[in-house]
């Protein structure tokens, strides 16, 4: 199978999917002649033209109010916000209104849209456009939040999600830009609510999110070789949360270590651990324990970022932990 980058996966899937239905519709800020805040637009304005690959004002609250007007009259537009931190000025929008109406009208309203955001750090970018917010939205019920970590996963969960019903929030970490993979040339789909065993293990389970979802596979690759058997779990969405396949797995090792790059405080791996431990707490043959990013903002120095955000190093040391290796 061919290989091509997660941002050629994001593309193609776009492209495939607005060939489909002429229903759906690219908006967002540069999305257009200049391709994207990361290039993954390019090309298709000089394909499909202004009228299906919007440009827009700096206003994201204007983006979405419009994405969530036009879903309402029976368009499926793909929002880009051109960083996750920018989420946070329309999140009146999302929370009460694209993620709400459904339920007030009595699903006689559908919000089909979904909104495609490049998260995290690792590129020195600083404070304000470097964050990991996904679990800031599990709160907000009518929403759903998915989180692809390899070019297969991004093209098939995109496509679902431009098909869903409901509004999406679609995170995209910078640094999985540039990573290639084996990807289906045909359009497919990947259902929500469904993870993915990255990596067979017995000694220990590790469930990972996004761009920390590679950085583990390194850490199990590493560890194999001392005869340390890592079985890695990425959820691919949050929400819905597929926990059948997360407690069968922990059920199966009897132990595990949580991985995010978000803060420490409020993360989605929190609710995580909550959930294990009252599906798993009989099979659990060790305290849980979670990796993430320090309870700070990004910082732009390219050392004290990377002192910030989880790395292999502190994945590897919360392995052995658990294993009862080190102290």
């Amino acid at each position: 199978m061919r290989e091509i980058s997660y941002a050629e996966a994001v593309r193609e899937t776009l492209r495939q999917q607005m060939l489909a239905d002429d229903k759906i519709f690219l908006i967002g800020e540069d999305v257009g002649l200049y391709g994207g805040a990361f290039g993954v637009s390019i090309g298709l304005f000089a394909e499909f033209g202004e009228n299906k690959i919007m440009d827009t004002p700096i206003s994201e609250q204007g983006i979405v109010g419009v994405a969530i007007g036009t879903a309402l009259l029976g368009m499926r537009p793909v929002v880009e916000m051109m960083f996750s931190d920018f989420t946070m000025l329309p999140l009146e929008q999302i929370a009460n209104q694209a993620g709400k109406m459904r339920y007030m009208f009595g699903g006689k309203a559908k919000v089909p849209m979904v909104i495609r955001t490049p998260g995290g750090g690792g590129i020195g970018m600083a404070a304000q456009h470097s964050q990991s917010i996904e679990g800031l939205f599990l709160g907000l019920p009518g929403i759903k939040i998915v989180i692809p970590s390899t070019p297969y996963d991004v093209k098939g969960l995109l496509s679902t999600s431009i098909k869903d019903d409901n509004p999406v929030l679609f995170f995209e970490h910078k640094l999985l830009y540039p990573i290639k993979g084996q990807v289906p040339e045909e359009p497919y789909e990947i259902p929500l609510g469904v993870a993915d065993i990255k990596r067979e293990g017995k000694d220990l389970t590790v469930i990972a999110t996004s761009f920390m979802v590679q950085k583990t596979l390194k850490v199990a690759e590493k560890l194999s070789a001392e005869g340390i058997s890592i079985e890695v779990v990425d959820p691919r969405t949050i929400k819905p949360l597929d926990m059948d396949l997360i407690a069968a797995s922990v059920k199966k090792t009897g132990k595990t270590v949580l991985v995010e790059e978000a803060c420490y405080t409020g993360g989605f791996t929190c609710f995580l651990a909550s959930e294990i431990y009252k599906n798993c707490f009989d099979s659990l043959d060790a305290p849980i324990e979670r990796v993430t990013g320090l309870d700070c903002p990004i910082p732009y120095e390219h050392n004290l970022e990377n002192a910030v955000i989880p790395d292999e190093a502190k994945i590897e040391q919360a392995v052995k932990t658990v294993l009862g290796i080190i102290k």
